[in-house]
């Protein structure tokens, strides 16, 4: 039998490390899916939807930190995976994008081929870091090189390669490099010494200071612990949340301000604050209007953050670990924290939690009663939803920097995607996720619930069901005089779309029930889902900003 470009496909992903897969398979991409089915060494997964399977490898690559890898038919199949590559590309998740195109013979010509689309490539393009095509045979070796790379190199993203179908199935020599693959993956570039001195020497001076962790500082834990050991503060974005512990004392977690005015009364007293690796993103900063210290420094891979959102006193282009290292080697023992700055921090921190529950209403215990039915390693998945824009991104604790992920773009509909990659990563260890998103949210890829149960995913889902797009809601409370057009939801009953999909499940309609619901799924193997009836607790308080826009 032939050694064939769809073989090479196989072969190179399992040498690049790759255990996981996600899609579709269809007749634009049968032969690269035959041989990965032929040569089993990778588990394929087969989602519902491009997207979801787009979504779910995406999450897959964000637990493990390895590659993505999403393989979908060209033309409609390619454009379905279109949203979860925008996420992707927020996210800076090396996702590596596996499609098919048009036999050579007809590339190009637009003759009504089947699924050939006129400028495929520049669709994807708008929203991948890079596309790659390969043209002939001979060179699907280097293509698949130069694009997994890409894929993995900082700033991460997303990466499509087209394969045309004639070429999957055309004969290639097998390289000898595949018995001992290196990718070409670019090295972060190191900061220059000159410029760590100088930051070394500002921050010697500080008495107060703290990091700002964003997704770009996650391969640095251990420097930034070093330093929140120095007597550095701390606080996350979003998607930088366990990169250091929530737990640790020096820790305000994702509380960063936004709507905790008590954090950000504490930032006026901070006389030097270091983002490492975050774009300050405006869902976070109430769109640049948040108060951060006027001592600003910046820390990234990418020389275009700088001044991208704040003004910085200073940028330091290189990776996070090196940069945090070098800092913490260079302030050993020079300095001068202020005394009783490591207590205030912790009294801020426990009274901005309290307030913010007060501020949750009949869903105040919410946040603790899921944290104490969840194992300490567990995955913690959000879609985009108004429980998680307030209490879950802010009051659940975090403990590792690939333990938390949601929709960084704040697109509605990943959840369920997500809580399934999440699980397939995590689950051969015997760790557990949980995922929750709204109703609304969960009907965009309610039909992944069957993958879940085909690949007898370690998730516990979590459905927030209220009838309505709670936070779009809010929106038009506060800026269209509370009409509310378009956002109520009929969908199915969730109990019997779970016992539809063969998943143990339960229904919440007392507050003080939530968690040993949630205890109760997960001690039960394999996929649950536990809905939350919103309508007999009560209605979600409004996302803060809108609230205070409505009361103005």
């Amino acid at each position: 039998m032939a050694y064939t470009v769809g073989d090479l496909v196989a072969e190179f992903l399992a040498a690049a490390g790759v255990t996981t897969a996600f899609g579709i398979v269809s007749i634009h991409n049968i032969p690269v899916l035959d041989a990965i089915g032929r040569r089993n060494a990778i588990r394929f997964v087969p989602a519902r939807g491009e997207m979801g399977g787009g979504h779910m490898a995406d999450a897959h690559a964000r637990a493990t930190g390895g590659l993505g890898v999403l393989v979908t038919s060209t033309g409609p199949g390619a454009a379905n995976a279109v949203p979860a590559l925008v996420e992707a590309r927020f996210a800076g998740s090396p996702l590596l994008h596996v499609t098919g195109q048009t036999a050579t013979r007809l590339l190009g010509r637009d003759t009504g081929a089947v699924h050939d689309v006129p400028g495929q490539g520049e669709m994807l393009a708008a929203v991948c870091k890079s596309v790659h095509r390969v043209r002939v045979a001979e060179e699907a070796f280097g293509v698949l090189l130069a694009a997994a790379a890409d894929a993995l190199s900082a700033p991460m993203g997303p990466v499509t390669i087209e394969i045309p179908t004639d070429l999957q199935r055309a004969a290639v020599a097998r390289p000898a490099a595949l018995d001992r693959l290196v990718l070409p993956v670019r090295p972060a570039p190191l900061p220059a010494a000159a410029e760590l001195d100088a930051l070394a020497e500002m921050l010697a001076a500080a008495r107060r200071p703290m990091l700002w962790l964003g997704n770009g500082a996650k391969g640095a834990a251990a420097e930034a612990r070093a330093l929140a050991d120095l007597g550095f503060g701390i606080v996350t974005s979003w998607n930088g949340r366990g990169t250091v512990p929530d737990d640790h004392p020096m820790s305000f977690g994702a509380l960063h301000g936004n709507d905790a005015p008590l954090v950000e009364r504490f930032y006026e007293g901070v006389d030097a604050m270091v983002v490492v690796g975050s774009r300050l993103r405006g869902h976070e900063t109430l769109d640049g209007a948040l108060k951060l210290p006027r001592n600003l420094v910046q820390v990234d891979v990418d020389p275009r953050a700088a001044g991208r959102t704040y003004p910085s006193a200073q940028f330091v282009a290189g990776d996070a670990a090196a940069v945090l290292g070098g800092l913490a080697r260079r302030l050993g023992g020079r300095l001068g924290i202020e005394p009783g700055f490591a207590a205030e921090l912790a009294r801020t921190r426990d009274a901005a939690r309290a307030a913010y529950r007060d501020t949750l209403g009949p869903y105040a215990d919410f946040p603790a009663q899921l944290r104490a039915a969840m194992p300490r390693d567990a995955l913690w998945v959000r879609d985009a939803t108004v429980a998680g824009a307030t209490w879950a991104h802010r009051l659940v604790p975090v403990h590792g920097p690939r333990d938390s992920i949601h929709p960084v773009g704040a697109a509605i509909g990943p959840g369920l995607p997500f809580g399934i990659g999440a699980a397939l990563a995590a689950g051969p260890a015997g760790r557990k996720t949980v995922m929750m998103a709204g109703d609304g949210g969960f009907a965009m890829n309610m039909s992944e619930l069957f993958t879940a149960t085909q690949e007898r995913a370690e998730l516990c889902c979590i459905v927030m069901n209220d009838g309505i797009y709670a936070a779009i809601g809010h929106i038009q409370d506060a800026f269209q005089d509370g009409r509310r057009f378009f956002g109520e939801l009929r969908h199915p009953d969730l109990q019997a779309l779970a016992a539809l999909a063969g998943i143990p499940a339960w229904r919440v309609d007392r507050a003080d029930a939530f968690g040993e619901t949630v205890a109760r799924a997960l001690a039960t193997p394999g996929p649950t889902l536990v809905e939350v009836d919103m309508r007999a607790i009560g209605p979600v308080p409004s996302y803060g900003p809108y609230a205070k826009r409505r009361s103005a």
